[in-house]
């Protein structure tokens, strides 16, 4: 008995929904979700594919720039910090295990890997691993933690709380000198 009540009542509500379509009014499902989606794209937080109210795909964002806490200085003296490191792939990390300096010291898979994800330093668009073994310790530890936010959460924002007041809030972990977000 429950079961054709709730198929039945199913049959209602989708009635009730096309009914509501049918008159141009949006049914009541599909104003939660539209407001929710709306949430979501005001946060940031879209997936791609969804387009919500606009009816336009939105893109998966593969791409993200950094500026560099100390930076790259080139053989001519010059400071290059702001930069551009693109998502991984998976063919990003198995190569690099491959690589005989990793096969020699497992602390260089990294130096490998940042490499080959980091797009642009400053003016230079060849980033190889010398060029990353050539950074400030400060700065590849800015990279492997940036690395892993846009990867694994796919932002670099993080969630924080003022030690004072106790009110929470988002800074972006991408931004630049320090105090800066």
């Amino acid at each position: 008995m429950r079961r054709s009540t709730s198929a039945s009542g199913s049959v209602a509500a989708a009635a009730a929904a096309a009914a509501a379509a049918a008159a141009g009014a949006p049914a009541a499902g599909a104003v939660a979700v539209e407001a929710a989606e709306e949430r979501e794209r005001r946060d940031g937080r879209v997936p791609a594919g969804r387009g919500g109210n606009s009816g336009q795909q939105d893109t998966l964002r593969t791409a993200f720039t950094f500026d560099l806490p100390r930076g790259y200085v080139d053989d001519a003296g010059v400071v290059h910090r702001t930069g551009t490191m693109r998502l991984a792939t998976a063919r990003d990390e198995l190569v690099p295990l491959r690589d005989d300096r990793v096969r020699e010291n497992s602390a260089y898979l990294s130096v490998v890997l940042i490499a080959r994800v980091v797009t642009r330093i400053g003016t230079i668009d060849d980033v190889h691993p010398g060029i990353i073994e050539d950074l400030f310790a400060s700065d590849l530890a800015f990279l492997q933690d940036f690395y892993r936010r846009i990867n694994a959460e796919g932002h670099t924002r993080a969630a924080v709380t003022c030690p004072s007041c106790q009110e929470e809030f988002a800074v972006n972990l991408a931004g630049g000198r320090l105090g800066e977000s």
